[in-house]
């Protein structure tokens, strides 16, 4: 089965050490064991995605500047994004805080960069999510036809947060303000589990994943959820590296998902939200798979139109 992974970072040496020693998550790195992720090369991370058959992975930048003195890692992301172009699909961080000076590098990664979309953290610029500082960015946002990412979740041990500025009933300020933005609520609004539920499904701009808290208490909501009422909201995300990709899938494997359900939510949902073709296919190079292979499925399809073989 082909995979999206809607919230990805490369464990590349220099990504660990930036997340462990930083000030924001040195306390929450500490409570996962997060030393316990080994550093690889991107050419070796890009290799374990194309063995697990994620050919797609969404990079969220993260802009806190001003609140937490930390610099924006956007020219990270556009160097993994310029370093495998057919794999990492960038999202741009955006601090509130800097005004049209965030605006104009939102404009210019889209523009000239190739970035997809916008990434903001609410709980890390200290301020509700439906604040008129952060309105400029989905006014552009909208602008530009890209979507948003907002991290939400329970920023634990993160110090100065206040989790209340990513609770789902200011989202649902903001998804009615603005009804041509794509929202794509990071983290599963959690602890608001039923009201993120009914704040996705009442809003058609509203998507959700459930990145980090698939088991945690009351997730049971979610899986009932998303076989039911959000089906066609809901996308696969590992947060990599605090959980490791190869422990997420199999995660999800263990989910009770129909297999109708299990492929929307690993790729099909996430393939409508980014633009990408239903019938995509990834390049031989990036996927892995044999030039050979590619050559007999592409001569058996025009056999088929030729009516030689059956389809």
């Amino acid at each position: 089965m082909r995979i999206i992974d809607f919230r990805f970072r490369p464990n590349t040496a220099e990504t660990l050490n930036g997340i462990a020693n930083s000030t924001m998550f040195k306390g929450l790195c500490a409570t996962i064991d997060f030393d316990k992720m080994k550093p690889q090369t991107l050419d070796e991370v890009v290799a374990d995605l194309n063995r697990h058959s994620v050919v797609k992975a969404v990079i969220t930048g993260r802009d806190c500047e001003s609140t937490f003195a930390s610099k924006s890692n956007n020219p990270s992301v556009l160097e993994f994004k310029s370093k495998y172009p057919d794999k990492f699909i960038a999202f741009a961080g955006v601090d509130p805080h800097k005004g049209m000076r965030g605006i104009r590098e939102l404009k210019k990664l889209v523009e000239e960069d190739g970035f997809r979309g916008a990434a903001i953290d609410p709980y890390l610029a200290q301020i509700y999510v439906n604040d008129a500082k952060f309105y400029p960015i989905y006014a552009k946002c909208c602008e530009l036809e890209i979507p948003v990412i907002m991290t939400t979740g329970p920023a634990t041990l993160v110090p100065n947060t206040v989790i209340d500025h990513v609770a789902p009933r200011y989202i649902d300020f903001v998804a009615r303000d603005f009804p041509e933005l794509k929202i794509v609520v990071s983290h599963g609004g959690y602890p608001w589990v039923n009201e993120m539920i009914m704040v996705t499904q009442r809003n058609a701009n509203v998507y959700l994943e459930l990145s980090e808290y698939e088991f945690f208490p009351q997730s049971e909501a979610y899986i009932q959820a998303i076989n039911t009422l959000i089906t066609d909201k809901v996308v696969y995300a590992s947060a990599h590296p605090f959980v490791d990709f190869r422990v997420a899938l199999k995660n999800y494997e263990s989910i009770p998902f129909s297999p109708e359900v299990r492929e929307k939510i690993m790729f099909k949902n996430a393939a409508r939200i980014l633009g990408i073709a239903d019938n995509f296919v990834e390049s031989p190079a990036a996927s892995g798979e044999s030039m050979e292979r590619i050559i007999i499925e592409s001569v058996l399809k025009e056999l088929a139109k030729r009516g030689m073989v059956a389809k």
